[in-house]
């Protein structure tokens, strides 16, 4: 009996990472052919999303990543924001993308502007992208 609740209980975990790896999968598979271009990683110059969703549920079962906790992140978009408006606009955004620290490619902005910006106010409202991010640690 124990054993089957906690078979249930690892079936709705595993379920849950797969909706969420799908999710993730979907923002990069902008042909929506389920391949992601990962030119560097595999000699076909794409990974099929069958491919990765078993070894990127192990790694997230394994908890190998340790994810960054919501409140630093949320720290992190308000120093960027210091009138604390509680979004950043698209012009922001790529400004520090592109000026601070190391900066992104081309191609890597491209990718998290379609991840992040909310197309009708051209600005990425921090929590909503936060709370999209953030793997419940449960």
């Amino acid at each position: 009996m124990a054993d089957d609740k906690e078979r249930e209980g690892t079936e709705l975990v595993v379920a849950e990472f797969h909706k969420k790896i799908k999710d993730a999968f979907e923002v990069f598979d902008h042909e929506a052919n389920n391949t992601v271009d990962v030119e560097e990683e595999e000699p076909t110059g794409y990974i099929r999303f069958e491919k990765f969703l078993p070894v990127m549920t192990k790694v997230l079962l394994e908890k190998r990543y340790r994810p960054i906790p919501e409140d630093i992140l949320l720290r992190a978009f308000e120093v960027l924001d210091p009138s604390k408006r509680g979004f950043l606009t698209k012009e922001e955004l790529i400004k520090y993308m592109t000026e601070e620290g190391e900066p992104f490619s081309q191609e890597e902005m491209e990718e998290m502007l379609s991840a992040a910006i909310d197309p009708e106010s051209n600005s990425i409202r921090y929590k909503d992208y936060i709370a999209m991010m953030v793997v419940d640690d449960g």
